[in-house]
């Protein structure tokens, strides 16, 4: 099962982001055990969205062990830059297309923690939101998370701004498409000028003016990306109380994407 979870292509990019296991000067401690079976137990949890403590023996850690790794490597960032180097490898190899990239965001119910607020599609129940820019085949190449009342246009320019530097097949690293496509949510004249200034077309849907029945024609690839992210059930509502344990769920599940991409 852990050569199934973490293959062997995964894990050998995994390696390069891991920090270094600290050693004890004065000798002695418990065994620790190996990462890549811990990876396999929180890439378990992440799929299946059972609790820590359900962890089956197979892995070999227990679910305290692998939530104490968990912990230790989203205060490392390694969630966030192994996704960086999934991009980068797919950037290398041609597959991101930076034509037409598209913006929205998902909300789910969260129990507690920071980064949530008052949901206004569910009745003011307390949730939170992913936002996702996708590229034109639906590769997620920025997320963040806020509060489920933050309006969907506040959370343009910092995404548009955490696009990492990419690879490219040929020539400088990319970290800014050609169109943006976006939907009723995200039309203001200031984002549209912020947009403008960085060189970014902004085909953005018009209040008012045009009909509802056309804004999926471009936008369809990230509606497909969103069920993509439902396959990671631990995104289906929010468990953790600490909103950087969520990001990096969501960004565990953004590689998983990207990486079934490179391995086809």
């Amino acid at each position: 099962m852990v050569e199934r979870l973490v293959p062997e292509g995964l894990w050998e990019l995994f390696q390069r982001v891991v920090p270094e296991v600290p050693t004890r000067p004065q000798g002695g401690g418990r065994r620790r055990y190996g990462d890549r079976e811990v990876l396999a137990a929180i890439i378990f949890v992440a799929t299946t969205g059972c609790t820590w403590a359900q962890v089956p023996p197979v892995f070999g850690p227990s679910g305290a062990t692998a939530h104490r790794r968990f912990m230790e490597w989203s205060q490392a960032r390694v969630w966030a830059n192994l996704r960086c180097l999934v991009l980068d490898e797919l950037g290398s190899r041609g597959e991101l297309d930076w034509s037409r990239c598209a913006i929205d965001s998902v909300n789910m119910r969260a129990l507690k923690g920071d980064l949530t607020g008052p949901n206004p599609v569910d009745r003011g129940k307390k949730g939170s939101k992913i936002h996702l820019i996708t590229e034109r085949t639906g590769l997620p190449v920025s997320i963040g998370i806020s509060g489920a009342n933050l309006h969907d246009s506040q959370a343009l320019e910092p995404l548009v701004r955490g696009i990492p530097p990419i690879r490219s097949r040929r020539g400088p690293r990319r970290r800014r498409p050609a169109k943006l496509h976006g939907d009723k949510g995200y039309d203001y004249d200031h984002l549209r000028r912020w947009l403008r200034q960085r060189g970014i077309r902004h085909p953005i849907a018009r209040k008012g003016i045009e009909s509802s029945k056309r804004l999926g024609r471009h936008r369809w690839t990230i509606e497909r990306t969103m069920s993509w992210l439902a396959g990671c059930r631990r995104l289906h509502r929010r468990y953790e109380r600490k909103a950087v344990h969520f990001l990096a769920f969501t960004s565990i599940a953004c590689t998983l994407i990207c990486y079934r991409r490179l391995t086809k």
